[in-house]
């Protein structure tokens, strides 16, 4: 008796990430899966949050509480900062586009994108200070000049390093949800 969802060469659907057509439009949904490198930091946040935890729970009962609760809310602040940290990238729907960073959330409507197009430019490695050469995806707005625009996602960002065609793959989901719902409007 075969099992294909445990064998790893079963066929991929290549319409894993598409939508599908009872989907509702309006929620906010990010065109593309978190890459391994956001995944990786995430869940190593979490195990040192579970250890933080234990120490919160062993100073509890052999300390004082208030001490207990400061490492409490050591733990937490951690949780938050993994699951931000997963929350990161680039949603659309039908309102418009939204980019979230680790503290600021950013929304542009539709009626506000003249365009969303990839370039090739130097970009940064892991968000450091370092550039490297690769391909960005950039948000042009009307209230805004094209040279004064951060990038959406980037080759080199946790999502992407080392995945290109997954880079490409999400940067032509959010030009063809943009350039849909521009004419929309």
């Amino acid at each position: 008796m075969p099992l294909p969802f445990l064998t790893a060469d079963r066929a991929f659907d290549a319409a894993d990430d598409v939508a599908l057509p009872f989907d509702d439009r309006d929620r906010w949904r990010r065109p593309y899966r978190p890459g391994p490198w956001r995944v990786g930091t995430a869940a190593i946040w979490l195990l040192l949050a579970s250890y933080v935890l234990f120490a919160a729970v062993i100073i509890a009962l052999t300390g004082t509480l208030p001490s207990a609760g400061v490492v409490l809310g050591i733990a937490l602040v951690v949780i938050v900062g993994a699951l931000r940290l997963l929350r990161m990238g680039v949603w659309v729907s039908a309102h418009g586009l939204r980019h979230v960073g680790f503290l600021l959330t950013r929304t542009v409507r539709w009626d506000q994108v003249v365009a969303v197009r990839t370039v090739q430019q130097p970009v940064r490695w892991f968000g450091l200070p370092r550039t490297v050469q690769g391909q960005a995806l950039l948000l042009v707005r009307k209230d805004r000049a094209a040279d004064d625009v951060p990038p959406l996602m980037t080759t080199h960002n946790a999502d992407f390093l080392g995945r290109p065609q997954a880079f490409d793959r999400a940067a032509d989901a959010v030009e063809v949800w943009a350039e849909e719902y521009r004419r929309g409007i």
